[in-house]
């Protein structure tokens, strides 16, 4: 068990974690949206919703992370901790929603975008960015001892896999035109995401102080 000083410092440290990937999805929302528009580009603009979802993750992480700095109530930072779970959890089965019916239109609709340099550098940058943030969180989340910011690291780590995706789709369509392969190999990333949603919510429900 982690002194408190130590507890302190940990929860610093996965503030500024949580606070940059907040910041650099905000970035990535931005230019996703705007490569999306321009190459019409269903994975992209989808890649740039997934940053949304991040985002409303990571700032009930802050929060979460905020009541661990301000409080020394036992009772209220396991109470932040579980609903915070519980979001996160929620936001992973939003993301397995969106990641379904996306594919399932690209799919349907044989949508053919335009080459896309930018969303082809801004995948390639997330896929480097994010599993080393993601890393950072997990070191930090088990010394913490918070199921909430190992949670929300995973959902770092999805963006991970899901920027591998749109890279691939994105580099396949511009060089073979194999439109679909972003669609599928995102699909396949579905059951996971849904196993770990259902963990998040079900560890909220089933926790004893409920």
């Amino acid at each position: 068990m982690e002194r408190s000083s130590d507890k302190t410092r940990l929860a610093r440290q996965a503030t500024w974690l949580v606070g940059g990937t907040l910041a650099y999805n905000v970035i990535e929302a931005g230019i996703a949206t705007w490569a999306a528009l321009q190459a019409g580009s269903i994975a992209l603009l989808g890649f740039g919703l997934d940053s949304l979802i991040e985002i409303a993750a990571g700032a009930f992480m802050l929060w979460r992370l905020r009541v661990e700095l301000v409080s020394d109530d036992t009772e209220s930072i396991e109470t932040a901790e579980r609903r915070v779970h519980r979001v996160i959890g929620l936001t992973f089965l939003a993301l397995a929603a969106y990641v379904t019916v996306e594919a399932i239109i690209t799919l349907a609709s044989s949508s053919r975008p335009e080459t896309s340099i930018a969303g082809i550098v801004l995948a390639a940058v997330s896929l480097v960015v994010m599993p080393t943030i993601a890393w950072g969180k997990l070191r930090v989340a088990g010394r913490l001892g918070s199921g909430a910011l190992k949670a929300e690291a995973k959902e770092t780590l999805a963006c991970a896999f899901l920027s591998l995706t749109l890279l691939l789709g994105l580099v396949l369509n511009a060089a073979v035109g194999w439109w679909w392969a972003d669609p599928v190999a995102a699909l396949v990333m579905v059951p996971w995401l849904v196993g770990e949603g259902v963990e998040g919510v079900r560890g909220e429900a089933e926790s004893p102080a409920d």
